[in-house]
């Protein structure tokens, strides 16, 4: 895991200590000066010096917090160590804003009482709600490993037990092993559970070098042993797993930076969706109820990201037997491959047909990109009868999240009969990501919806 990626993880107890820092130093200066003076002070006392102060307390701690170890390992450390590294942290944070004050020829206007008492409070504050924090965090992490990583170790049988013993899970380490395998078996393993990443740890170059090929292939990201370097491994890097050394190369491994962008557009994208549809709610439930008695919202099972099944959900379109009327339909199936189209489909009721043409029944999955299922861009997710009959090269399109819109639907949607060259956008897609080609695909997204062009 980089840097980048555990002080992402570690952002809750950096926005938790934000809060105690400025609970602490408004309790400090409002208590200061109602005890002691009886009054309710403002910031605009002292010709608003004290406004400098807390900028300065707040850039400090910030600066503190993303360039130390302040959050290294937090969840490791017992109470002691945790009260230790606070009161150090904090002991940085007044010093530093009474080294900045003296130079600013500042420091006789403030009173050291109140940086005194915002000095213990903190610590106080601080203490407290990492305890509880920790306490709620570690409760939940035996019980649920949902957002954890799922790791599949490839090695000699002989290895396994060694292997598992040096990375058993961690509390908080973001990484949750999902089962071992050896060269013979790890792709019936990967076909038939989720698996997220690869720790591929054999010492033949040739047996290693075909499994590191094969994985990257299906698009799972591999994690290669140290001292086990494979030099034709693309976007190698050096990594850590629960204290393990490795080499990690994927087919086109996102950095922390691109994920945090793409996970922040997707939530202001789908909390902006998520207005959009319930307007449209109102306007569409009547009319497909008087086309259609029924659900207004469809709900179908499908897979995402390394097999991982979701409820999708989007505007019901089709009559309610729809899935029963597909099997006698399948002759007319105009895609060639694993997905079902077909021209004036009878199973659509005619209201249906118009929020098709217009993508509008698609509004509802900004529920699934808000709780992570799905992401603005990605790949279109399969159904699970769909999925059971995917190749491992099919399934490389599922190593990143499914989106509402791709690069298959702005080069032709339904007018690509070949569910091959579907596959062959996707994978294209994954390994030329970029946040600027994330961003054209929905400017063009927008301009084929509007045009109708390709839609079924």
């Amino acid at each position: 895991m980089t840097q980048g990626e555990k002080t992402f993880k570690n952002l809750d107890f950096i926005l938790l200590d934000l809060l105690c820092v400025a609970a602490s130093f408004f309790s400090a200066f409002f208590g200061y000066h109602y005890i002691k003076q009886h009054l309710i002070a403002d910031f605009d006392m002292y010709n608003g010096a004290y406004r400098i102060v807390v900028s300065l307390i707040f850039l400090i701690h910030l600066f503190y917090a993303f360039s130390g170890d302040i959050y290294s390992d937090i969840l490791r450390r017992n109470s002691v160590e945790e009260v230790r590294g606070i009161v150090w942290h904090n002991i940085k944070l007044l010093g530093t804003i009474l080294i900045v004050l003296f130079f600013l020829k500042e420091s006789a206007t403030y009173s050291r009482l109140i940086l005194a008492i915002f000095f213990v409070l903190n610590i106080f504050l601080m203490t407290f709600f990492r305890l509880i924090r920790k306490h709620h965090l570690l409760k939940a992490k035996s019980s649920s490993a949902i957002h954890n990583s799922k790791l599949l170790i490839v090695c000699d049988r002989e290895h396994a037990d060694e292997l598992c013993r040096l990375l058993e899970p961690k509390a908080y380490s973001g990484y949750e092993l999902a089962g071992t395998a050896d060269a013979a078996s790890y792709l019936d393993y990967i076909k038939s559970n989720v698996v997220d990443e690869v720790l591929v740890s054999y010492s033949d170059e040739k047996t290693r070098g075909k499994i590191i090929e094969t994985l990257l292939d299906v698009g799972l990201t591999v994690h290669i042993d140290i001292g086990q370097f494979f030099d034709e491994a693309p976007n190698s890097r050096m990594n850590n797993i629960n204290d393990r050394s490795v080499i990690t190369t994927a087919i086109n491994p996102m950095t922390f930076r691109q994920k945090f962008i793409k996970r922040t557009i997707d939530i202001v994208g789908a909390v902006f969706g998520l207005l959009i549809t319930a307007v449209l709610f109102i306007f569409f439930a009547p009319i497909i109820l008087i086309q259609s008695p029924g659900p207004i919202i469809f709900k179908q099972k499908r897979v995402g990201k390394n097999g991982r099944i979701f409820n999708f959900y989007k505007f019901r379109s089709m009559y309610p037997d729809a899935e029963e009327r597909k099997k006698a339909l399948m002759s007319q199936n105009k895609m060639e491959g694993l997905m079902f189209k077909m021209d004036n489909d009878p199973r659509i009721f005619p209201f249906g047909r118009f929020l098709r043409k217009t993508s509008l029944d698609e509004f509802p999955q900004f529920w699934n990109v808000l709780k992570g299922d799905m992401s603005l861009v990605g790949t279109r997710p399969p159904t699970l009868d769909e999925y059971e009959k995917y190749s491992l090269y099919h399934a490389s399109r599922l190593s990143i999240k499914p989106g509402i819109t791709g690069l298959w639907q702005i080069s032709g949607r339904s007018d690509i009969t070949n569910f091959e060259d579907v596959v062959k956008l996707d994978r294209e897609y994954i390994r030329n990501f970029s946040t600027f080609e994330d961003l054209r695909i929905m400017l063009k997204t927008v301009t084929v919806v509007f045009t109708g062009r390709g839609s079924v």
